[in-house]
């Protein structure tokens, strides 16, 4: 049986080879998150879940992308 990507966002901040960095978000679990988002993005790239409190503002804007379980978004 598959595991549940889960509801709720997961920002992930992604270091380019070189060094700049982008923020994803994925809507699945913070293990899955960073999983998804290094197959998103080159090979060689570096990934991190980050811990930080969405804020009503961000969640509404982040419903608003209408992402499925599993999907990954890069927001800056």
């Amino acid at each position: 049986m598959a595991e549940s990507f889960g509801n709720s966002f997961t920002v992930v901040q992604v270091t380019a080879d070189d060094t700049t960095t982008q923020i994803w978000i994925a809507l699945a679990k913070p293990s899955q998150a960073l999983t998804l988002v290094l197959a998103a993005v080159p090979e060689g790239w570096i990934a991190e879940v980050l811990s930080v409190a969405i804020t009503s503002k961000q969640q509404r804007l982040f419903e608003g992308l209408k992402l499925q379980p599993g999907d990954v978004h890069r927001v800056g």
